[in-house]
């Protein structure tokens, strides 16, 4: 819309207002033409206009999109703001083209800090205004009902953003918003941000007279923003008593990267798109080739998954998706004949299994897409920020939207390098990286993680900025913080073991202290147990990482000494609750003391089971878990684990007690079945004595057991039980190769580093 400022007598002073779609690539290239038309002597934009001194590095290089304009209060570091920008956003064009032809560019939108502190009004200040009075809720809709067309995105992307030729359509857009917001209400936040608009117009329109001013802004502020319809008197009546304190509504504005996820409706930011991975190709290839050019790109990912795309393929599409066009009544072929064309001719096959997904995933990648931005090291950033940029270029990890698994050895300098980033990062509440227990994350010399970055990470960085201005500093003072305020003993090992994974030295003392003294003064046993395996983590990696963990081993030795001291009162006169919580910590104990090699669980622990095996006022579950402990220690012999099973599952013991007797001591796991014979006859004979009242009772909690365990070794455990005395059935059978198993063997003995041309 072009307007001649200041009415008459003006002066001829011309006035370019362009309603745009935020991250509209057709918007994007009529911005860029209008301006070439026009040579406006300053470009205005709808941004913050505290955002004015940042804007420059738009013509960096190095700043490459999505990115996004980071708000903070610096009054008050946690409360953000973003304004995301992509290279087919037409306000980050028409920056570019101002920056490249020396015009001045000016943000005239209400400052950030307004934003931030509160200081504008609500949407409404009028409750009792019906709802159609306040504002058309969707102008597009409105706009695309008026044409007869029922879908809105689809109608808007026909008449502006699919115009492959770029020929600027303001004109007809500041009609048709004016024609929308006839008769409407004007929210109070909106009439303060367009008042706040139309004073920063007058002021550009009388200081460049009588160059043309060329203003991007959002389709719908285009009638507001003309600055003839109301006086400047009553513009500053309505900003008037604004931005005041300074100093409470000062922000420091940023930039940050950003992903195609994050620029998504469904992200959560009101001005986003569903498909910005789709608008972004349209914006780089306009028209009707554009089509083509999308299924050549669909083509070359499907080859490199290994699926087929032949030239014929991509002209059957692409013909497709123009014929669909025009059954369809559209001037032109947009995302949803593209989508269908793909689905009917790059499918070709899709009845094998797995291929249509395949496909749908990545017209996925395609049309959403998993870029994220990045941000030159010498642009404006909080500081922490900053330095987690320099910490991941350095550890050579590039922060992606899609998920990434890697695998870390710790015994070399980039991968410990990179095991620190994520445990930092991680102290921070930053989850960039997960860790896969799955897949040896506590081996002693690898981590998996399983990595992925949202930009929302970096508001995280930003509320994290007044621990510390490096992350070496922000983590250990969140620690030392968290230490000092740690209440169970549990927490405080945990805050001692993500410091030495972290490699934090200046945190370990204040969390060992934290924990020395809560360790003194524990009255449960639980907690003390709970306490050992991070601990016992902690001095395992500290050998591996060459922390100083020498600190924690007095602590480890005085916890381990009372948990054995206390143990075999902590497990009498439990529930069913407590007792099974009992079962997972002794063998929670037993194996930090086996990682820590501590001389306890040659001794002094087995005594503890035993005494806690035999005792009958010892909940079942917790006796057997204990039975079970000491025949995998092989404390007891075979014969010995017997005999006391068969004790647990005599005559007189009640069935559910047995049962649970016998939970505690298969513990998920059918192995020891499967090997012992005399052990499984115990619990076989148990079985078949019982009553039929008392396997009722006990049939729950022995499906629960059984249930537990794996698939062969059900299958195994029952045709052993079928076979009269199972010992004489051979597992492997009796038809074997010999020359097979002499190639496995040979197999095994490379896996297991043993000669192979020796020994039996």
């Amino acid at each position: 819309m072009t307007r001649t400022a200041g009415g008459a007598g003006s002066g001829g002073r011309r006035l370019h207002v362009f309603g745009v779609r935020h991250h509209g690539p057709g918007s994007a290239r009529s911005v860029l033409r209008a301006l070439d038309e026009v040579r406006p002597a300053v470009v205005l934009v709808e941004l913050p206009v505290d955002c004015e001194s940042v804007l420059r590095w738009i013509a960096d290089p190095e700043l490459v999109g999505p990115v996004a304009l980071l708000a903070t209060l610096v009054a008050d570091p946690g409360r953000a703001a973003f304004w995301p920008l992509a290279e087919f956003s037409p306000e980050w064009q028409a920056v570019r083209w101002a920056l490249e032809h020396e015009v001045p560019v000016r943000p005239i939108d209400v400052p950030a800090g307004w934003v931030l502190s509160g200081q504008l009004p609500g949407d409404w200040g009028d409750d009792t205004l019906d709802v159609a009075e306040r504002r058309v809720s969707d102008p597009l809709a409105a706009l695309a009902a008026a044409a007869g067309d029922s879908d809105a995105e689809r109608w808007w992307e026909d008449v502006v953003e699919h115009r492959g030729d770029g020929t600027p359509a303001f004109e007809a857009v500041g009609e048709a918003m004016t024609a929308v917001r006839d008769g409407t209400f004007t929210s109070p936040r909106d009439a303060t941000r367009e008042a706040h608009m139309r004073r920063a117009i007058r002021l550009a329109v009388a200081e460049h007279d009588p160059a043309p001013v060329a203003v991007i802004c959002g389709a719908w502020h285009v009638p507001a923003l003309d600055p003839t319809a109301t006086t400047a008197a009553a513009d500053a009546k309505v900003l008037k008593g604004l931005g005041r304190p300074a100093a409470a509504s000062r922000a420091a504005i940023t930039w940050v990267p950003w992903s195609d996820r994050r620029l998504q409706r469904a992200s959560g930011y009101g001005a986003g798109v569903a498909y910005p991975g789709w608008y972004r190709h349209v914006f780089a290839h306009p028209g009707p080739e554009g089509v083509s050019r999308f299924f050549v790109d669909a083509a070359t990912a499907l080859r490199r998954h290994g699926l087929a795309a032949s030239p014929d393929h991509l002209i059957g599409a692409s013909r497709l998706a123009d014929a669909l066009a025009a059954l369809r009544g559209r001037p032109r072929a947009g995302l949803a004949e593209v989508l269908d064309s793909a689905g009917a001719v790059l499918a070709d096959g899709a009845h094998v299994a797995g291929r249509q997904s395949s496909l749908a995933d990545l017209l996925d990648e395609l049309t959403i897409g998993d870029g994220v931005g990045s941000v030159p090291p010498s642009a404006p950033q909080v500081p922490l920020v900053k330095d987690v940029a320099a910490a991941q270029r350095a550890a050579r990890l590039k922060p992606e939207s899609a998920e990434v698994t890697i695998e870390l050895d710790l015994r070399t300098p980039n991968g410990l390098r990179r095991s620190h980033l994520l445990h930092r990062l991680a102290v921070l509440g930053v989850d960039w990286g997960m860790p896969d227990e799955d897949r040896g994350t506590r081996g002693t010399f690898r981590e998996t993680w399983t990595l992925r970055w949202d930009a929302a990470m970096a508001i995280r960085l930003v509320e994290c900025s007044p621990y510390g201005t490096t992350l070496v500093d922000a983590a250990s003072a969140m620690l030392v913080e968290r230490a000092r305020n740690a209440d169970r003993l549990p927490v405080a090992a945990g805050l001692v073991q993500a410091a030495l994974l972290a490699d934090l030295p200046a945190a370990v003392g204040d969390a060992a202290a934290a924990l020395g003294t809560l360790a003194a003064n524990a009255p449960d046993v639980a907690d003390l147990v709970d306490a050992l395996p991070p601990l016992a983590n902690a001095l395992r990696y500290g050998d591996v990482r060459g922390s100083d963990s020498a600190a924690l081993a007095t602590v480890v030795d005085e916890l381990v000494v009372r948990v054995i001291a206390g143990l075999d009162l902590a497990c009498r006169s439990l529930d069913d609750d407590a007792a099974t919580a009992m079962t997972e910590r002794l063998s929670s104990l037993q194996g930090a003391l086996a990682v820590l090699d501590h001389q306890a669980r040659r001794r002094d622990l087995p005594e503890v089971l035993a005494v806690v095996a035999d005792s009958r006022t010892v909940h079942g579950l917790v006796r057997g878990r204990a039975t079970r402990l000491l025949h995998d220690a092989g404390w007891w012999t075979p014969s010995d684990v017997s005999a006391r099973v068969g004790r647990a599952l005599t005559a007189g013991t009640p069935a559910a007690d047995g049962a649970r007797f016998v939970e505690g001591f298969l513990a998920g796991s059918g192995t020891v079945l499967v090997h012992d014979a005399e052990l499984r006859g115990v619990v076989d004979a148990w079985i078949s004595s019982m009553s039929h009242d008392g396997f009722a009772d006990a049939v729950a909690l022995l499906r629960r057991t059984f249930g537990a365990f794996e698939p062969a070794e059900r299958r195994q455990i029952g045709a052993l039980i079928r076979d009269a005395g199972g010992q004489h059935t051979a597992a492997a059978g009796t038809d074997l190769d010999h020359e097979r198993v002499l190639l496995g063997m040979t197999t095994v003995r490379h896996l297991l580093g043993l000669p192979v041309d020796g020994g039996p």
